[in-house]
C-alpha cells in the first residue's frame, strides 16, 4: 500500500507532457483530413488540369510551357512517379492527364506537404517567444483553417510555396539562436528554403523579403541603441519582456552574410531548379533559355486581363481579409449517395437530390477574427509607437519583446498582402494565404494573451473563440471535402455575408452542370 502511494505521488508529481501531446494531435489531425479521401472525385478539380497534366509530361520528357518556376510540378510528378512503382491508391484511375494515373497518385504529395504547415507554424511560433501557449493556438487555428484544407488535397502548387517560404522563416529564427558555424549552417539551410519557395512561384519572394525588412528595422534599432546615453544590447531588448525573441540579433548579421546566405544561396538554388525542366528541350546555351522563359513568364502573367470576363472568381486584394470572394473548385449533383460523381452526362436540373460541393474558402469565423485581430495589433503597436516618441526615448516600447513580435506579424502579413495592390491582372482568393497565417498569428497573438489574464471575462472570451473556430471547421467541412449534402444542408453553409447565395456563383461558373 505503502508502495502504490509513493508511485502514485511521483506520477501526480510529473508533469504531463501537454506540448509535444498538442503537437502530435494537431499533426495528426490534419493528416487525416487531407488523406481521408483523397481520391474522392475521379476528374481533375480547377487548376489539376494544368498542374496533374503538366507533371505527367515531364514524367513522359514532353516539354510544355509552364506560367510558373518548376519546382511544384517536380513535387506532383515524384508523387504520380512513386505511387505507380510501389502501386499506392489505384483503386480510382482515368486518363484525364493522358496517361492511366490514380486520382491519389498526383494529390497525395501535396497532401502530405499541407499536413506540415500547421507544426511550421507551431516551430515559427515558439521560436518567436518560446511560449508554448502561443505555438500551439496558433497550430491549432492553422490546422482549422478550411482553405489551406481544400488546397493540399488537389494537385496544386500553392502548399509547396508556403512550405518552403515558412520553412525559411522558422530555419532563419533557429539560426538567430545559434552561434558561429552552426548559424551558418541554418542560414543555408533558409536560404535554400527560400530559393524552393520562388521556385514554386515567384510570389515566394515576399517571404525573403520580409527577412530584409526585418533585418533592417533591427540595424537601425541596433544603430539607434548604440548611440543613447543609456545603451544596451540586443540580448538585454529580447529579454526584456515576459518572454524572449530573437528578432533583435538580426542586427549580428553583416550584409555580406545577409547578402550571400539569403540573396546569392536563393538565386543559385532558383536557377539550379530549372535544370531538370529546360533539359526537356535538348537546346544547348541553358542561360539563354533560362533568360528566354523568365521573359515568357512575365509576359504571360502581364498579358492576363481582369474582371468576370476572365474568370468568374477574380477578386480584388481587399476582399481577401473577409473572404468575399470564394472559389468553386467542383460540383455536381446526384440522385443519392450511392451514385459515383461526377455523373456523366451530368443530371439535368432539378434532378439531383444530394450535391457535392468543394469550395476554396477559408474558415469564416477565423477570417473574420483574424482580420479584427490584426486591426487591434496595429492599433496597439501605434498607441505604444506614438507614447514612446512622445516619452523617453531610452525607455518603453522598442525594448519589449512583444513589440518585435508584433512588428514581425504585421510587417510580414503586409508584405505579403500590399505587393498586390497595383496587380492588375485577374487574382484570386488563394494569393492571400501568405498573409493569412499570419493574421491567424495575430488572432493566436490575442487569444493568448486573454487566457493568461487574470480578467475572468477575457479568459472566457479567448476559450469562446477557440471553440468558435472549431465549430466553423466542423460546420463547413462537407464544403471542403466535398462531402455530401441536401439541398437543405448545402444552402444554410452557403449564405454569404451580403446574404446572396453562393450557389448563382456555382451557376456562373458550371452553367451546364446544373
Amino acid at each position: 500500500m505503502l508502495k502504490y502511494q509513493i508511485s502514485r505521488s511521483k506520477l501526480q508529481q510529473q508533469s504531463i507532457p501537454w506540448f509535444p501531446i498538442g503537437i502530435w494531435l494537431i499533426f495528426l489531425a490534419s493528416l487525416g483530413l487531407r488523406f481521408w479521401g483523397l481520391g474522392r472525385f475521379n476528374v481533375l478539380v480547377f487548376d489539376e488540369v494544368y498542374y496533374a497534366k503538366f507533371a505527367n509530361e515531364f514524367l513522359q520528357g514532353k516539354y510544355v510551357f509552364y506560367s510558373h518556376p518548376p519546382l511544384g510540378h517536380y513535387f506532383v510528378a515524384l508523387g504520380i512517379w512513386l505511387a505507380k512503382h510501389f502501386a499506392i491508391g489505384n483503386d480510382i484511375v482515368n486518363n484525364l492527364t493522358g496517361s492511366n494515373i490514380s486520382t491519389f497518385s498526383y494529390r497525395w504529395m501535396n497532401a502530405l506537404f499541407g499536413s506540415f504547415i500547421p507544426l511550421l507554424v507551431i516551430g515559427i511560433a515558439y521560436q518567436l517567444t518560446k511560449r508554448r501557449s502561443f505555438a500551439l493556438i496558433a497550430g491549432f487555428l492553422m490546422a482549422a483553417d478550411g482553405l489551406f484544407l481544400v488546397e493540399s488535397r488537389y494537385a496544386l502548387n500553392n502548399m509547396y510555396m508556403l512550405v518552403f517560404g515558412f520553412l525559411g522563416h522558422f530555419v532563419v529564427l533557429l539560426a538567430l539562436n545559434r552561434q558561429s558555424w552552426q548559424r551558418w549552417l541554418w542560414l543555408l539551410l533558409a536560404g535554400i528554403s527560400f530559393g524552393a519557395s520562388i521556385g514554386t512561384k515567384w510570389n515566394g519572394l515576399y517571404f525573403l523579403i520580409g527577412i530584409y525588412l526585418l533585418w533592417a528595422i533591427a540595424c537601425l534599432t541596433h544603430l539607434f541603441i548604440q548611440k543613447s546615453p543609456n545603451s544596451s544590447t540586443s540580448e538585454d531588448i529580447s529579454n526584456s519582456a515576459s518572454f524572449s525573441t530573437p528578432l533583435p540579433r538580426l542586427s549580428q548579421l553583416s550584409l555580406p552574410d545577409l547578402s550571400f546566405f539569403l540573396g546569392v544561396v536563393p538565386a543559385v538554388v532558383y536557377t539550379l531548379l530549372w535544370i531538370p525542366y529546360l533539359n526537356l528541350e535538348h537546346q544547348p546555351h541553358f542561360f539563354s533559355n533560362f533568360a528566354q522563359e523568365q521573359e515568357q513568364i512575365l509576359d504571360y502573367h502581364n498579358s492576363i486581363k481582369d474582371g468576370p470576363k476572365v474568370h468568374p472568381y477574380c477578386s480584388k486584394w481587399f476582399t481577401w481579409p473577409l473572404m468575399l470572394r470564394p472559389i468553386a473548385y467542383f460540383y455536381a449533383t446526384a440522385r443519392n449517395t450511392t451514385e459515383t460523381v461526377p455523373i456523366t452526362p451530368p443530371l439535368p436540373a432539378g434532378v439531383g437530390k444530394v450535391i457535392y460541393d468543394v469550395h476554396a474558402m477559408g474558415n469564416p469565423f477565423l477570417y473574420v477574427l483574424s482580420c479584427a485581430a490584426v486591426i487591434v495589433l496595429v492599433v496597439y503597436l501605434g498607441k505604444n509607437l506614438i507614447q514612446w516618441v512622445k516619452g523617453d526615448p531610452n525607455t518603453g516600447v522598442i525594448y519589449n519583446a512583444s513589440t518585435w513580435v508584433l512588428v514581425y506579424i504585421l510587417l510580414n502579413y503586409a508584405v505579403n498582402l500590399l505587393p498586390w495592390v497595383r496587380v492588375t491582372r485577374c487574382t484570386f482568393l488563394y494569393h492571400y494565404m501568405p498573409s493569412s497565417v499570419f493574421a491567424f498569428l495575430a488572432l493566436a497573438w490575442v487569444i493568448d494573451g486573454w487566457l493568461h489574464s487574470w480578467k475572468t471575462h477575457l479568459r472566457g472570451t479567448g476559450i469562446t473563440l477557440i471553440f468558435l473556430v472549431l465549430f466553423g471547421l466542423i460546420y463547413w467541412m462537407p464544403i471542403y471535402l466535398g462531402l455530401p449534402l441536401s439541398n437543405t444542408e448545402y444552402s444554410v453553409r452557403m449564405v454569404r455575408i451580403d446574404t446572396r447565395q453562393l450557389p448563382t456563383w456555382v451557376k456562373e461558373f458550371f452553367p451546364n452542370w446544373i
